[in-house]
């Protein structure tokens, strides 16, 4: 039994201190992203433990019925420092995201943000580390309704771009929501270099999304996808 870890309310200087050491993790330096893999991994197994814990106390307090055992110590301080170490972690410091609101304004961002580029640069080390398909596409749906701040476009720009010049992922195909929110000429302009590239995997990713992109209508689910990608997208209109 897991509980999420809600972190909607802290500020930035909380964020900060939580996990700032995760931006090691999309360091060009190698003995950097090494620090900060260690730093994960001491973070995801207090998790691991504190879960442990966690489920021990509510099988043991079970018996005493639900009401009871909300109110059982043990029960709560196990409750609570599962919570604790969730929120020093990744990928569940992200969970518990605002559900309303401007995600723009959400001092978790940068780390929505870091997360989302951590899995584009270095998708190795994440899927090794913190691999989670459901947050990241959570993450992306979101990302794609965050108020469009230029320094937020800037970055969404720029994943969107790592995205398409690699071989595809789980959940890539999700960022088409992104490109339809930060679409500009810059982008296309990217998208049509990367249509041009020597990468088989980047022409079609790439001209995926720009076919999409002029196709605002056009629903981005897996039929349309394998329809693009088997090369049958003409019988799509």
């Amino acid at each position: 039994m897991a509980e999420e870890a809600g972190t909607g309310t802290d500020d930035a200087c909380v964020w900060d201190e939580r996990l700032g050491w995760a931006f090691g993790l999309i360091a060009d330096d190698p003995a950097t992203r090494t620090a900060a893999l260690g730093r994960l991994a001491e973070a995801r197994r207090q998790v691991a433990d504190a879960l442990g814990r966690f489920n021990e106390m509510w099988r043991l307090t079970l018996p005493l019925g639900a009401e009871e055992q909300y109110r059982e110590p043990v029960f709560l301080q196990a409750r609570q420092r599962h919570h604790q170490v969730q929120r020093r972690s990744l990928p569940d410091g992200l969970w518990g995201r605002p559900a309303s609101g401007d995600l723009a304004t959400w001092p978790g961002l940068p780390y929505a943000l870091l997360f989302l580029e951590w899995e584009a640069r270095y998708p190795r080390e994440w899927t090794q580390h913190a691999k989670a398909w459901g947050t990241k596409q959570s993450l992306i749906r979101d990302m794609a309704l965050v108020h469009q701040e230029e320094a937020i476009r800037a970055k969404l720009t720029d994943l969107v771009e790592m995205v398409v010049l690699r071989a595809y992922r789980c959940k890539d195909r999700e960022y088409v929501r992104v490109a339809r929110a930060v679409d500009s000429a810059d982008l296309r302009g990217r998208l049509y270099r990367a249509v041009g590239s020597d990468s088989p995997w980047a022409r079609c990713h790439a001209g995926y999304v720009l076919w999409l992109l002029d196709r605002p209508d056009m629903p981005n689910t897996p039929h349309v996808w394998r329809a693009w990608v088997a090369g049958k997208a003409a019988a799509l209109m």
